[in-house]
């Protein structure tokens, strides 16, 4: 139930699909461009965007279960 709550609870939790929007943005963008039509070229900056910023919420960037600061020296490196 908690995880229903966040954001990154209901997006999919592949890259494949946030590639793709961003990939479609960037050829709508440039039909726009080509085509000197300021509202596509604005769609396309926006699915960009979109699609930059909903890959790290479906990667579990901002993840809430974070180790404390240090426990990644622990782990890796160097013991006394």
């Amino acid at each position: 139930m908690h995880n229903l709550l966040l954001p990154s609870a209901a997006l999919p939790h592949s890259p494949g699909a946030y590639i793709a929007i961003v990939l479609v943005g960037f050829a709508i963008g440039t039909l726009g461009h080509l085509f000197k039509v300021r509202w596509l070229v604005g769609i396309g900056i926006a699915l960009i965007v979109l699609g930059a910023l909903l890959l790290p919420f479906a990667a579990g960037i901002p993840s809430s279960e974070k180790s404390p600061p240090g426990e990644e020296a622990l782990e890796g490196g160097f013991s006394e």
